[in-house]
């Protein structure tokens, strides 16, 4: 903490350090909730900024989104308002993996959202530096800015993005500062050091940005969204956000794009040694992909308008950290990019963050009460991951306050809980990134009953209104009415059934059959059986959808909640959460050591802990058998000491 003179300039519940995605979650959850909020950005020009890819959503990120929506977050409902392109990926396979994706109007999104925040009662919007967490008796007590005013409360949050010790580098060049040329946060990170909170130093990039005007589309394959569209938000309808869309582009980088970037990999401070950061393995610059991937002849490449009102073009797929006239010239071997125009040098930026293993399930640090972290903070990457881990921060913070217990989603529940236990039990040493194969139960974690899954808790918690949450039942009711009909509908071999069957490649009836059988026909799906499904009546397409959803893949759905099932026995087995897991018996050391660290809720968590093996939590199985059998015998607490 510095020496300067300070003084407490206010008072509240809840104090957001960053305005970023998950800031902007954090802050209006708490806010929301009743509880007096001040969130704090370093620049209020930044709130919601987009420093990197104009999107939101794409595989998987689009399932995070579509929850925090159902949980009663803003993400979702700011993309529906603010996109100039939106489609539904991987619709070619199975809808366990179908992901919304959004291209946004980067200047809009982030001013809708700034509009949202200053709309919003009990929250308090300050542009300032936060220098210091403040803390007694390992309980926050608030924080510190720059000027040395102090703020007092009762929960903070951190989510600091990608601005701790920032620094931004492409060749020789060394800036310091966030992302755009943002001033970066310079001393908080030696304020949590002095708390005892351990940090990483991570490292992402991102692409150069060009002028239209400089293009030549006509060398490249033009990208349309979606004419059907499906909203991120539960409560918006494809007819509320309807408008015209902004076309994207695909081309390729060639052999004389690699070329280039080989000539020039000792020029690159990732492989000169000058980064100390671990980037993101998933989200590579081109450099590496050239590198990695050493066979491939050409690499995807995607135009993407920043907005409809600038010249800015994104080059998605071309991070780097070259000197910027290796860029330049490695950019104009592209098709389409000969005569390109930078208007902004892409760059690797490095930041701190901290080893996510040091926070509960709740978020909340374990080693500090009241202290909460959220997004690329935690050690991910993504807006998405950090927006979720925003609200649930915000949510956990409010409940702390409240005395009430804290919402911990499972990974059957949702993306969420998935994310959070992944970086929370497992820890990451590079940015993490959520995927779909990341999800065991994906089948039942689909995008498209987020709502059915999330919706209910979002309500009980108070972030779901009384009125959407009527709706939500009305949707229930539809869908379930609708898969009982499809279930009683009988169809014959009828003439023209047959016909319909063999135009569709499906093998002709022997005797009447159910809709439903029909409909889980690999062949077949709901929208070519309305040609013979004669009594359909008219219900909400969403409804409807899910229904068939529901009833094509149910066999499988069925397999999974079994899993479930055996998953939540492991779950409900709850560990004591003062055990010393080194005075019991039997337990190997680095098991001990791992489990002391982590200090998992239930069987279920400690066996996702890398370094624990199965025959460790046959020990802990067998160790709280012998503590319930204490229990009713009324003797003392069993310490694993024969």
């Amino acid at each position: 903490m510095s020496d300067k003179m300070t003084y407490t300039a206010d008072e509240c519940d809840v104090v957001v350090v960053g305005a970023g995605h998950a800031g902007c979650e954090a802050a209006l959850a708490a806010a929301r909730l009743g509880l007096s909020t001040i969130l704090f950005s370093i620049n209020l020009d930044s709130i919601a900024m987009m420093p990197c890819n104009p999107s939101i959503g794409g595989s998987s990120k689009g399932h995070l989104v579509r929850e925090i929506d159902a949980l009663g977050g803003e993400m979702g409902k700011n993309i529906d308002k603010t996109y100039i392109q939106i489609k539904m990926l991987n619709t070619s396979k199975g809808p366990a993996v179908y992901s919304l994706r959004a291209q946004a109007d980067k200047n809009r999104y982030k001013e809708e959202m700034k509009r949202v925040l200053e709309e919003t009662p009990n929250l308090k919007i300050k542009q300032a530096e936060v220098t210091g967490v403040l803390a007694e008796n390992g309980v926050v007590t608030g924080v510190e800015t720059s000027s040395g005013a102090v703020y007092r409360a009762k929960a903070v949050i951190l989510s600091t993005g990608t601005y701790l010790k920032a620094r931004c580098l492409y060749g020789e060049t060394i800036i310091q500062s966030g992302p755009n040329g943002l001033k970066a946060s310079t001393e908080l990170s030696r304020s949590l050091m002095d708390l005892g909170i351990r940090l990483y130093r991570f490292k992402t990039g991102t692409p150069a940005r060009i002028d239209r005007k400089t293009v030549d589309f006509s060398k490249m394959t033009p990208q349309y969204g979606d004419e059907d569209i499906v909203p991120f938000s539960f409560e918006d309808t494809a007819e509320d956000i309807k408008r015209e869309q902004i076309e994207c582009y695909l081309t390729y980088t060639n052999n004389d794009t690699h070329e280039i970037i080989r000539n020039n990999l000792h020029r690159s401070p990732l492989y000169a040694g000058v980064i100390e950061g671990t980037g993101p393995r998933y989200c590579p610059s081109i450099e590496d992909k050239v590198v990695r991937f050493s066979d491939k002849e050409r690499h995807q490449i995607f135009i993407e308008p920043e907005g409809e009102n600038t010249n800015e073009l994104y080059v998605q797929g071309m991070s780097s950290s070259l000197p910027e006239e290796v860029q330049v010239a490695l950019y104009r071997t592209v098709p389409g990019l000969e005569n390109c125009e930078f208007m902004r040098t892409a760059y690797a930026i490095e930041y701190d963050c901290i080893d996510a293993t040091q926070l509960k399930l709740s978020l909340e640090f374990k080693n500090i009460k009241g202290l909460f972290g959220a997004g690329q903070f935690n050690g991910t990457s993504g807006y998405e991951e950090a927006a979720a881990q925003g609200l649930i921060a915000g949510i956990n913070a409010a409940r702390m306050i409240q005395k009430k217990e804290p919402v911990i989603l499972c990974r059957s529940d949702a993306y969420i809980g998935v994310l959070i236990d992944d970086i929370v039990t497992k820890g990451s040493r590079e940015p993490y990134r959520m995927m779909t194969s990341r999800a065991e139960y994906r089948l039942l974690l689909r995008q498209d009953n987020a709502d059915e899954r999330l919706t209910p808790i979002g309500y009980e918690v108070g972030l779901i209104s009384e009125e959407r949450y009527k709706r939500f039942l009305e949707k229930q009711r539809l869908i379930e009415e609708e898969k009982e009909r499809i279930r009683s509908v009988t169809v014959g071999p009828k003439p023209e059934i047959q016909e319909f069957l063999i135009i569709h490649g499906s093998t002709p009836l022997k005797s009447g059959v159910r809709l439903s059988e029909l409909l889980k026909r690999p062949e077949l799906n709901y929208d070519s059986l309305a040609e013979i499904d004669t009594g359909r009546p008219e219900i909400d397409a969403e409804a409807a959808h899910e229904a068939a959803i529901q009833i094509k893949y149910e066999g499988y759905i069925k397999q999974q909640l079994s899993q479930v099932k055996e998953f939540k026995k492991l779950e409900n087995r709850l560990l004591p959460e003062d055990i010393d897991y080194s005075q019991i018996r039997g337990l190997r050391i680095e098991a001990a050591q791992k489990l002391n660290d982590i200090k998992p809720l239930n069987i279920g968590h400690a066996f996702r802990i890398a370094g624990v093996s199965p025959a460790d939590i046959s020990v802990l199985m067998i160790y709280l058998e012998q503590l319930k059998r204490e229990e009713k015998e009324g003797g003392e607490n069993f310490d694993g000491q024969q």
